[in-house]
């Protein structure tokens, strides 16, 4: 029953990722997803799955979201929908349908209870501590080299180095002409 309840607020989160106005309560809407599916994969017993999850969909991919609204911008989004609300909520009710058909047999029957080999501290530590580190590290590389990309203040080719090579070339430009007239004038 609890599995049902966290697919069906999972589902309603969707929703309300898909219909809100700004596109960053969207991607909190859409973290939110991502966690409660990463719950329903460790309930499940799908550990790594499920820390893989947490991770990378409710952890990094809510980053990259935040950073790429930051740069481009959270105008609010006006637009009418081109699929007709009659077709929407059948195949909606549909999916839901199918969802339910698929689902509660499983849960009926209680097929689906995997003992839980400890608490979540044990499982995510000590049985999966490297993959868990490894994760962790994925994480911090996105964000870092992200906050590097949008830490430059000028474009690539107006930075310093930029400055000095272009500098140089004109102190080596100026000597070659410099020869040139010297030897010019020798010749005459």
């Amino acid at each position: 029953m609890l599995i049902l309840l966290l697919v069906i607020l999972a589902a309603v989160f969707a929703v309300a990722a898909m219909r809100a106005g700004r596109l960053l309560t969207s991607a909190i809407w859409l973290a939110g997803v991502s966690a409660l599916v990463s719950v329903v994969c460790y309930i499940l017993g799908a550990h790594q799955v499920a820390v893989i999850e947490l991770s990378v969909g409710a952890g990094l991919v809510t980053v990259l979201f935040v950073f790429a609204i930051s740069i481009a911008g959270d105008d609010r989004i006006e637009m009418k929908s081109v699929i007709p609300w009659p077709l929407v909520i059948g195949i909606t009710a549909m999916t839901m349908l199918l969802l339910g058909w698929y689902l509660l047999p499983a849960l009926a029957s209680q097929v689906v209870n995997t003992p839980v080999n400890g608490s979540l501290s044990d499982v995510l530590w000590q049985n999966r501590g490297l993959d868990v580190l490894v994760q962790v590290v994925l994480i911090f590389a996105g964000v870092l080299g992200l906050l590097g990309l949008l830490a430059e203040v000028k474009p690539p080719l107006q930075g310093s180095a930029a400055e000095e090579i272009s500098a140089a070339r004109e102190r080596e430009l100026q000597a070659m002409e410099d020869q040139f007239i010297d030897d010019e004038a020798g010749k005459s």
